[in-house]
């Protein structure tokens, strides 16, 4: 299959916004694809390479080839050239990786050449969730689409299972949860207050009573899933990425635990010598990198599997039962069950003051649902925002492309020579009115475009809301927004009266 077969399938799934559409125009390119090829054009159109790591960055892909007038480059080929970057290592592979990446990009079209940076670099803005991706996959092999579903979700995402829905439902319902292959993690939904997150994991009312809850202490760690297999020891991350080696303490903890074949599912949490949670950028250092001095601890809420048994479609509160008997205490989530407001209220409140982020409230009668987000898990975090000015806003990608779209985010401080200091960038929370107002707004305001990024005049104040504050050193203020997103454009305030730098780094000091 030619590239540009799937660019265009890709430009024209990011044009559209019905799931419905996405969806068939994905079928139909999967139907089209060769049986050796589905799997890799599955995973090109859900905007990722199959390559966990190719070597090449923003940098390295700034200035680009002539592009080629006609299209010649084959899906295949592209994955060919990929894994050859990938598997360069030592001296010389970085001028080895630039030919085989100059070699790539020359054969690509203009509109290829713009869609192999994306791909390359994660950027790929085209809206093919893994949902649209499962429709498609059940649509194309004629199969059902919740034999797909099942599947997707124990294989670690659908585009892993493309080869089994052809080979029809027999072929789905094999595929099973395997002890050393992660499997998608259960995710929540969120909620304002615990009242109502109640409510919505327990069926209440609008008072929030109703059937009997967990709620978990939420950890601002890292989550982690670990599989055990006798003496051999996996951890992944919610992106099922292997970490077992940068984490020995995770695997002497379960490998003491009394039973041979586990699933776990929990959090990596580094601590300070009082007990309470260091920076979530601490833990994250120590689980990017072995060489960091700070330890982590394992905390687990979940389990999947006990010596030969599969637990993921039992009620929670069986699941819970076996976890307590298998996890000591002080290697589990804290955890309160229950179904009365004010206790529920009284327990968020312990959590909070231990450092944690907020709780997850879960029903006790719930599967574990992997990959998918409900009413089953909730979780209630504070939610702080900021008033803070838009320094400049870069192009959009795939279905925002033609507006202006990712802005830069700026606290007033005046030891600055520009009067602000950047925190960070996002492009959460914005509808497509708000994207198309923004982009003849920045218009307005522009100083400079280099064709990725248009410097505007501090002049715009915009409201977001962000989960936390981190300290930073790629930004000169030393402290950068975790997870911001837009909540509206401030016209009623000027760019002097948005919050400083002084307001944010007094934030960070008591997050």
């Amino acid at each position: 299959m030619l590239l540009a077969e799937l660019v265009a399938v890709s430009a024209a799934v990011a044009a559209t916004r019905s799931r419905t559409e996405k969806s068939r125009l994905i079928a139909g390119l999967l139907e089209s694809a060769s049986p050796g090829e589905r799997s890799l054009v599955a995973h090109y159109l859900s905007g990722r390479l199959r390559q966990r790591r190719t070597g090449l960055g923003r940098r390295g892909l700034q200035q680009l080839p002539v592009a080629a007038a006609e299209a010649s480059l084959t899906v295949a080929e592209v994955d060919a050239a990929f894994e050859a970057m990938s598997q360069l290592s030592g001296g010389g592979s970085t001028a080895a990786r630039t030919a085989l990446a100059a070699e790539m990009f020359g054969r690509a079209t203009a509109e290829e050449q713009h869609w192999l940076r994306a791909v390359a670099l994660g950027e790929v803005r085209q809206g093919a969730s893994e949902a649209a991706v499962v429709d498609a996959l059940a649509k194309a092999a004629d199969v059902p689409l919740a034999a797909v579903r099942r599947a997707a979700m124990l294989a670690g995402g659908a585009t892993y299972v493309v080869d089994a829905a052809f080979d029809g439902t027999e072929a789905l319902a094999a595929v099973g949860l395997t002890v050393g292959r992660p499997v998608l993690p259960m995710l929540a939904s969120s909620a304002p207050d615990v009242a109502a997150a109640l409510a919505k994991a327990g069926g209440g009312g609008a008072g929030g009573e109703g059937a009997e809850v967990g709620v978990d202490a939420k950890l601002d760690g890292i989550r982690i899933q670990v599989h055990r297999d006798a003496d051999e020891v996996r951890i992944a991350t919610r992106s099922l990425d292997d970490i077992t080696t940068r984490l020995p303490e995770v695997v002497a903890v379960v490998r003491a635990l009394p039973a041979q074949r586990v699933v776990l599912d929990g959090e990596a949490l580094a601590l300070d010598a009082t007990g309470r949670p260091h920076a979530f950028q601490d833990t994250a250092s120590r689980t990017a990198r072995s060489t960091s001095p700070v330890a982590v601890t394992p905390y687990f809420f979940d389990l999947l599997h006990l010596d030969g048994t599969d637990l993921i479609d039992l009620p929670a509160r069986q699941r819970w039962a076996a976890l307590e008997a298998l996890v000591p205490p002080e290697h589990r989530v804290r955890r309160w069950v229950g179904s009365e407001v004010a206790s529920a209220e009284a327990f968020t409140a312990e959590v909070l003051a231990e450092g944690h982020e907020g709780v997850v409230v879960k029903s006790v009668t719930a599967p574990y649902e992997a990959g998918r987000r409900g009413a089953a898990w909730v979780k209630v975090k504070p939610v702080h925002t900021l008033d803070l000015v838009v320094l400049a806003v870069e192009h959009g990608s795939g279905r925002r492309r033609g507006w202006l779209s990712n802005i830069h985010l700026g606290a007033r401080d005046d030891s600055s020579p520009t009067g602000f200091t950047m925190l960070g960038k996002t492009f959460k929370g914005m509808t497509d009115e708000m994207l198309a107002w923004q982009t003849r707004r920045f218009r307005e305001l522009e100083v400079a475009d280099d064709g990725w990024v248009v410097t505007v005049r501090p002049e715009q104040v915009v409201e977001v809301a962000f989960d936390g504050l981190q300290r930073s050193t790629r930004y000169p203020g030393g402290v950068a927004l975790r997870f911001a997103r837009v909540l509206r454009y401030r016209d009623d305030k000027r760019a002097d009266v948005a919050d400083s730098i002084e307001t944010v780094r007094a934030l960070a000091a008591g997050d």
